[in-house]
Parts: structure tokens; sequence; C-alpha cells
């Protein structure tokens, strides 16, 4: 009895809230939709995608301190700290705009393909990688020289990207339900996954040292978790509907889901077993997100809404956003 009871409550603490709460938001105003959000820990800025605009945040402060202007549908954003490089991804003109750290002045925009969406920099070659989302390629860029290095075939509607630190990048297809390798130095894809039961993938997120994958599924509201080195799919925990981004934290060994109605899912190993964990509230449609891995803190983009319109034609109206509610929610303990 003593033993069940010991047993029964090392269950119950591990399934226990962790604790995650909206600490805050940071207003950003204006109009216009956003997208992507990316995280850099070391120089403490975060970068908000927001229309023709990136917005550049000091998340410590809670303010905004900057921005990029004259973008064309601003999807993803990729650091190269080592490098002082920023690299946007311009839907509208299939373009990825290159961008100094420290100056935010733009020194660059060479071509990718149509409509390019995620964007990852591989840290060993030096390479950035734009997800063409309506070409379903891959456009590979040297990251010094700004040089196209190739484009190569994926397959359709490649979504989100994570890279490995040492040669690989993974990424999502949201159009087959699949997960790619891909080779950065060759660069072409090496392997790819089903992630069957999980349908309809968009946000991917890598813990490294575990070797682990985690694709948030719209489809079938679940996160696959892929075992890399045996490539397979170990675990499918469910998550909250409408997600579109995903994280993990290293410090903390939890991965998130950040899901369009309004919660954050949160999933760890639990007794070895991939497990949801914990759901925050967050607001309806804050469905992007980035980790600080610093902090231990989670950022999502997200507005207010109006009330939605009535039907016409057949067609269920969408909720207008309200001006100049836009802004950046905080979660942590």
């Amino acid at each position: 009895m003593k033993k069940l009871l010991t047993i029964s409550l090392i269950a119950a603490t591990a399934f226990a809230a962790e604790g995650y709460k909206v600490l805050t938001k940071i207003k950003i105003g204006g109009s216009g939709g956003w997208d992507y959000v990316a995280m850099d820990s070391a120089n403490r800025r975060l970068y908000a995608s927001h229309g023709t605009i990136v917005e550049v945040v000091d998340p410590d402060a809670g303010k905004v301190v900057g921005q990029i202007t004259g973008l064309h549908g601003v999807h993803g954003i990729a650091i190269a700290a080592d490098l002082n490089k920023g690299f946007i991804t311009n839907g509208q003109s299939g373009s990825v705009t290159v961008f100094d750290l420290k100056t935010l002045a733009k020194t660059g925009e060479p071509a990718a393909g149509k409509n390019p969406d995620a964007v990852c920099y591989e840290p060993k070659t030096h390479r950035v990688f734009a997800m063409n989302h309506t070409g379903n390629d891959s456009t590979a860029i040297d990251a010094k020289t700004l040089e196209i290095v190739a484009t190569f075939p994926l397959g359709p509607a490649p979504e989100f990207c994570a890279v490995d630190g040492a040669g690989k990048v993974y990424v999502n297809l949201e159009g087959s339900s699949e997960v790619l390798e891909i080779d950065a130095a060759k660069p072409g894809v090496t392997r790819r996954i089903s992630l069957a039961p999980g349908e309809g993938p968009s946000g991917l997120a890598i813990d490294v040292k575990n070797k682990k994958l985690f694709s948030v599924c719209a489809d079938s509201k679940t996160m696959a978790v892929i075992d890399i080195p045996s490539w397979k799919v170990i675990a499918t925990p469910p998550i909250g509907a409408g997600p579109d981004a995903a994280g993990f934290d290293p410090g903390t060994g939890l991965s998130f889901s950040s899901n369009g109605d309004g919660t954050l899912t949160i999933v760890k190993a639990v007794n070895g077993k991939y497990d949801t964990v914990d759901t925050v509230t967050t607001v309806r449609g804050a469905r992007t997100m980035t980790v600080d891995d610093k902090t231990h803190k989670v950022y999502l983009l997200a507005a207010e809404y109006g009330p939605t319109p009535e039907a016409k034609d057949g067609k269920k109206g969408r909720p207008p956003v309200l001006p100049d509610s836009f802004g950046v929610l905080v979660v942590g303990k």
C-alpha cells in the first residue's frame, strides 16, 4: 500500500500544472496581420512580423525599440548571431531581406522561390534556408556572401523548420503530413517520415540534446514527437485547436504548442513517455510563439478581435482585428 501511494504521488507530481500563466502584454499597436516571431536570447531582442514591418522589441524592458520597414509580406525571421545578421522572408516579392542585428539596416535582398515562408540559419555551413511554401521547394543562401547556393525540391507546402546545429535542417510538409531531413552541405533531402496519425503539420521545434522533433498538427490536434536517430514517431500527445507554432525550452525540457483557440499546450516526458501536462489560457488567435531559453518565458503574437459579422453567401464571417490592439503576450511563471 505504501509503495502504491508513493507511485501515485510521483505520478500526481509529474502531471501537476507547470505554473505557467500570462504575465503581461507588450503593446505594439498599429495595423496589419502577423506571422512568425523570433527570439535572439543572446542579444535580448524579440523580432515580430507585422505586415510589411518587423517590430524589434526589448522583451526585458517591455517596449518596441526599433523597426525594419519596407518589407513585402513578412513571414519568417532567422537570426545568425555569429555573423551579426538577420534574415526575413518576403512572401509577396519572393525574396529574403538581410539586416544588421546592431543597426537594423538592410544589407541585401537575395531572391528566393514562390511565397517563402519559414526561414532557418544553419550555423555549421553558414547557410540560410528559405522554405518556399507555394513553390514546394527550398532556396539555400550563403549567409556570408548572400549568393544563392541552390534551390531544391521538398514537397507540398513546406512550413516551419528547425536545425540541429550540426549540419541538418528539418522541415514540416503541411500538404503531405511529413517531416523531412535536409543535409545542409549537399543541400538536399536525405530522409522523410510520415507523421501519421498526425495530419496538417505547421509548427516544428527541436530538442538537440535528446534528439527529438516536435511537430504540431492542426488537423489531428496532436503533437507528433519524432525520435531522430530511429526516425520514428514515438508519441502523439493531444494539443489545442488551430496550432501554428511549436517551441522547446532546453532548460526545462518542456515543449509548447501555441493554438488559435486561445490556449498554449505544454508537453513533457513523464517516466519516459511524452504527455500533455498543462494547458495555459492565452487569447483567441495567439497561434505563433517563440521561447526565450534564458528566462524560460514564452512570447506569443496576439491582438483583440471585434464581433464576428453575419454569414454572407453561405460563408462564415471573420471577426475583425481591433485597431491598435496588436502586441506580444508574455507567458511565464
